[in-house]
C-alpha cells in the first residue's frame, strides 16, 4: 500500500473535480469507519499569532490558542477531543480551510481553544456548534460527532455531555494521552520544543524521533512527574501537589486577581524583593563562595513577617494619638497597602516554580533522565515561569541539563485524546503504535 506522503502527492496531482469525488467518498467512509481517518502531517507548521491583535477571551469564555495548519490533510474528520481538568477544559478539532483558493490543496488546521472548567456549560455549547457546522459542511448523512475524553472531567460530566451533546462519548485514560500528545508534539511538529535562556528566549528544537527516554513533568492544578522509556512504557515516578493549583487558591485569597491569566499580569509588573527575603539582604552581597548571588532567594516571602510587625510596633508607639489620629492613620494604611498584589504575585509564582523545578530535577538524577519537559496550563507560554524553571534545572544540574517546553504545552491530553481515533504509525516518523482500542491499522511501504 502507498504511503502517506505517496498517496497526498498524488492527490494533489488530481483535478478539483476528482478531489470532491474522493471527498464525499470520505465522508461515507469516515461515517462509517471514524477509527480510520489518518491525519497528514507533511508540512505541518505551527500559525503565529499576529503580535498586533493578541487573542482574547470571547464573550463566552472560550480562549483561543495557535492553530496548527495541515495544508496536505483532506479526509473528514468526525470526532473532537475535549481533556476536562480540575481548572481548565481543553477542546482540539479539526477544521478544513474555508478561504482557500487553491483547489488542490485546500487543507485544514487542529484549532485549540480551552475554557475553565467552572464553564463546561458554555464549553459544551461550542462543541454543539461545531456540529452543526459539520453537518452543515458534510450534508445530513453526516451523523453526530464523536467526543473523545479524557482527565477527571470526561468520568465528572459524562452524563452531561451525553445528554447535552447527544453524542457517542469514548472516554481514554489521562497518562495514556498525555505521552501520546508529547510523543506527537516532539516528533511530528516543527518549531513546537524550544529552550530558554536569556539571551535567547526561544531556540527551538528539531522534531526527532529518537525522543526516549525522557521526564514528563505535567503542571496542572497539580503535579505529575512520569518516566517514559518508550513507546506505552511509562511510570509515574513523583509529584507535588503545590502546582497551578495552589498559585490560583493562594492568589485568590490575598490579591483581588479573578483568573489565572489575571494573576500572570500582575506578577509580570511584581518585585517579589519587596516580599521575599534574599540572599543579599542576609549577606550584603553575592555568597560566591556558594554559588549564590545576591537576588537569589533565600525566603520566599521571608520579609513579610518583619514589615508586619514593624507596622504594628509603629501602630502601638502611636497609640497616645487622638481617636480621630489613629481613624486617619488607619484610613492611609487601609488606601496604601504594605504589601501590593503583583508583589505577591511574582513572590508566589517563584516559590511554586521553583520548588517544581527542583523536585523535577531530583527526578531526572534519581532515574538518569536527560531531557525534562515542562507541560500543562499552569505555563501558558508565561515568560517568567518558564525562565525560572528553566533556571531551577539549570541551576540544580550546573548546567548540565536543560529544560524543555512546548507552545502547545496544555493540550498534551486533549492532542493524545484526538490521535486516539487514528490508525497505528500514521505519523511521519512512526510515533505511534496502536493502543489497546480496536481500529483498522494501515501499512507503510518504506520510500
Amino acid at each position: 500500500m502507498a504511503s502517506v506522503s505517496e498517496v497526498a502527492a498524488v492527490a494533489d496531482a488530481e483535478r478539483p473535480r476528482g478531489r470532491l469525488e474522493r471527498k464525499a467518498s470520505a465522508i461515507d467512509h469516515t461515517i462509517l469507519s471514524p477509527g480510520t481517518v489518518s491525519i497528514n502531517v507533511k508540512g505541518a507548521f505551527i500559525v503565529d499569532a499576529d503580535p498586533s491583535n493578541p487573542p482574547t477571551p470571547s464573550d463566552d469564555g472560550a480562549q483561543h490558542d495557535t492553530d496548527i495548519r495541515l495544508p496536505n490533510h483532506i479526509s473528514v474528520v468526525s470526532h473532537v477531543a475535549l481533556d476536562i481538568g480540575g481548572s481548565l477544559a481543553k477542546l482540539v478539532y479539526f477544521s478544513h480551510e474555508p478561504d482557500s483558493k487553491d483547489p488542490k490543496d485546500p487543507g485544514g488546521r487542529l484549532n485549540f481553544v480551552k475554557y475553565e472548567t467552572d464553564q463546561i456549560d458554555q464549553c459544551l455549547d461550542f462543541i454543539k456548534r461545531l456540529q452543526l457546522d459539520f453537518h452543515a459542511q458534510n450534508g445530513s448523512k453526516s451523523g453526530k460527532i464523536s467526543i473523545m475524553a479524557t482527565g477527571g472531567g470526561a468520568y465528572k460530566y459524562y452524563d452531561e455531555m451525553r445528554k447535552v451533546l447527544g453524542a457517542e462519548i469514548l472516554r481514554e485514560d489521562e497518562m495514556d494521552c498525555l505521552i501520546m500528545g508529547l510523543d506527537f508534539f516532539i516528533t511530528e511538529i516543527p518549531r513546537e520544543v524550544f529552550t530558554y535562556d536569556d539571551t535567547d528566549p526561544m531556540h527551538f528544537k528539531e522534531a526527532r524521533a529518537d525522543i526516549y527516554p525522557y521526564l514528563l513533568v505535567n503542571i496542572g492544578s497539580g503535579v505529575s512527574m512520569v518516566k517514559v522509556s518508550g513507546r506505552r512504557e511509562f511510570e509515574r515516578i513523583g509529584g507535588t501537589s503545590l502546582g497551578g493549583g495552589t498559585l490560583w487558591g493562594l492568589l485568590s485569597l490575598l490579591t483581588g486577581a479573578r483568573t489565572f491569566d489575571d494573576m500572570l499580569k500582575m506578577a509580570e509588573v511584581g518585585d517579589n524583593a519587596a516580599v521575599d527575603m534574599l540572599v543579599g539582604d542576609i549577606y550584603g552581597a553575592d555568597y560566591s563562595k556558594v554559588g549564590l548571588k545576591s537576588t537569589t532567594i533565600a525566603s520566599s516571602f521571608g520579609k513579610v513577617f518583619k514589615v508586619k510587625r514593624r507596622g504594628e510596633t509603629q501602630a502601638e508607639d502611636h497609640g497616645g494619638l487622638s481617636h480621630e489620629s489613629r481613624e486617619e492613620d488607619n484610613d492611609a494604611s487601609h488606601s496604601q497597602p504594605v504589601f501590593k498584589p503583583e508583589d505577591i504575585s511574582r513572590s508566589l509564582l517563584y516559590a511554586v516554580s521553583n520548588n517544581i523545578g527542583q523536585i523535577a530535577y531530583l527526578q531526572s538524577e534519581k532515574h538518569n533522565l536527560e531531557h525534562i519537559y515542562f507541560g500543562g496550563s499552569f505555563i501558558r507560554g508565561h515568560r517568567q515561569t518558564i525562565q525560572t524553571l528553566s533556571y531551577a534545572i539549570k541551576f540544580w544540574s550546573k548546567g548540565e541539563k536543560k529544560a524543555y517546553f512546548l507552545r502547545h504545552e496544555g493540550y498534551l491530553g486533549s492532542v493524545g485524546a484526538f490521535l486516539k481515533r487514528q490508525p497505528r504509525n500514521w505519523g511521519r516518523r512512526n510515533s505511534f503504535e496502536e493502543y489497546p482500542v480496536v481500529r483498522p491499522t494501515i501499512q507503510h511501504r518504506e520510500a
